[in-house]
């Protein structure tokens, strides 16, 4: 049990500044729907749509290769030669994307907008010659300066886009020759989200100086090599994770069927997306500890126990998750439509991809297997699987249902990719998953939502749904106590409430 009480530990330390960063950027992101109209968002939609795919071509799986082989290998070498890679590479891809630039533009329905490019490579520059120093600080047990730099970063983030697209309009409007706006361009609009990014990508890397000071420029050819042998089929990972999570958004204008009002509807699909993502941060932040947490435990004897106890308090915490967004879907949709009613019109897809998250957060669980027996090539065969069925049923279902069949597309992928991860899983490393109890705790979940939601059409009123909400939801966290109140009553702080 010690294990776990280590990983919760650590997942608090590194997810609450993950949960504060990335909250601070929700709000960010969810209070568009205030300012701007859906068709007004489609275009940052269409460019945060692309980041991820450039980040991981950028890192190219150097990350977890560090905190594989820095178990057994010189630290400081390896730690050198793939800081010294990725300097390289990321000066010769940032040179090429900013060549391509129009290019790029002209094919992702941003010719107007060239400029998004330009920025976003810089984004992606600064972000990647961060990677390897945030790697290191997580495997040398330092989360209060992790937390720090995060943190900072993020709040830089926010200030510069609410003093830009908050603060100067108004200044503007009442005092044009006003010295604050020596830097603003009314032109520039909403742009300024990406501007604010970047300079807080900049300023996260000039905290992080501390850690490129160690640095020396070597580069061990050998070493170099086996750690590419282990991290390309991550990148193949990767690169199909991404197309999983984001291709819908990304090809959207390109399939749908009425291509003027496609920039609408990318528009909502992306603000009701953002509620869903509650539970992706939440797995974010649990991955942040997990996964040199699951290399360091891998030496033990019962390490597969602990791997085991681990999924059942995940799954659990993501079904507690998945029942507050969807109990209160109502509630999320009176904020989602105080200015703009069009935003509540995707409200119905937030289950279907909140449950899709639980499946993705379940299934980055049981890839421990495949990393920590150096079969990475069976997480690539996977994901390639799971990115083919997510092209295929979004080319067949946007076409006839909009961006709802792109949410069951999206829900379709992460369930085989997480069935598909635990059959594969089972036969080369074993782990002892409470399968039954797993499942009875995410049918209960999905029983309970859908009583809600029956009780909300037999009587339809707000205040109705918010108290019989709070009333599920605690009856869910009764039954789960009284199930566990043994495993909870081990642990610290929280454990005296469950004697």
């Amino acid at each position: 049990m010690s294990g776990v009480k280590k990983l919760a530990s650590q997942t608090i330390w590194y997810g609450l500044p993950t949960i504060g960063s990335r909250f601070l950027g929700y709000i960010l992101n969810f209070s568009l729907a205030f300012i701007y109209k859906a068709v007004d968002t489609a275009d940052l939609t269409q460019i945060y749509a692309i980041v991820p795919f450039l980040n991981i071509l950028f890192t190219y799986g150097v990350e977890t290769g560090y905190f594989r082989f820095v178990q057994d290998r010189d630290k400081y070498k390896l730690y050198n030669t793939l800081n010294t890679s990725l300097l390289v590479t990321t000066i010769v891809f940032s040179a090429i994307l900013l060549l391509c630039t129009r290019q790029l533009a002209n094919a992702t329905f941003l010719s107007a907008h060239p400029e998004y490019f330009t920025w976003l490579t810089f984004i992606i520059l600064f972000d990647t010659l961060a990677t390897l120093p945030f790697a290191k600080l997580r495997q040398e047990g330092r989360p209060r300066k992790y937390a720090f730099v995060r943190v900072m970063g993020i709040v830089i983030n926010v200030l510069v886009v609410i003093f830009f697209i908050g603060v100067c309009p108004k200044i503007a409007a009442k005092d044009p020759n006003n010295v604050l706006l020596l830097l603003y361009d009314p032109s520039i609009g909403i742009g300024y989200y990406l501007i604010g990014n970047l300079v807080g990508s900049a300023a996260t890397f000039l905290l992080l100086w501390g850690q490129w000071k160690d640095f020396r420029f070597g580069f061990d050819r050998s070493l170099w090599i086996e750690v590419l042998k282990y991290s390309w089929p991550l990148l193949i990972v990767g690169f199909g994770g991404m197309i999983n999570e984001m291709l819908s958004r990304l090809v959207y204008q390109h399939i749908a069927t009425d291509p003027i009002k496609a920039k609408e509807e990318l528009g909502i699909f992306a603000a009701n997306y953002r509620l869903a993502v509650l539970i992706t941060i939440f797995i974010q932040m649990f991955r942040m500890a997990a996964e040199p947490f699951f290399f360091n435990q891998s030496k033990n004897d019962n390490a597969q126990k602990t791997y085991a106890r681990v999924m059942k308090f995940f799954v659990i915490a993501c079904c507690c998750m998945f029942l507050a967004i969807g109990l209160f879907l109502d509630v999320f949709k009176e904020i989602l439509t105080i200015k703009y009613p069009e935003y509540g019109e995707g409200i119905h897809i937030v289950p279907i991809l909140a449950m899709g998250s639980v499946f993705l957060g379940i299934y980055y669980n049981l890839s421990v297997w495949y990393k920590l027996t150096n079969k990475n090539i069976y997480g690539a065969a996977i994901t390639i699987a799971g990115a083919v069925i997510t092209v295929l049923l979004n080319i067949w279902w946007i076409p006839y249902f909009g961006y709802t069949g792109s949410a069951w597309a999206t829900f379709t992928c992460y369930a085989f990719m997480m069935l598909a991860s635990y059959y594969l899983g089972q036969k080369h490393y074993p782990v002892p998953y409470a399968k039954k109890k797993l499942i009875s705790y995410l049918v209960l979940t999905v029983l309970i939502f859908f009583l809600h939601k029956g009780l909300g059409m037999l009587y339809s009123n707000i205040w109705f749904s918010v108290a019989t909400a709070i009333v599920l939801l605690m009856g869910f966290f009764w039954f789960v106590a009284n199930i566990e109140k043994k495993e909870f009553q081990q642990f610290p702080v929280v454990g005296k409430f469950f004697r």
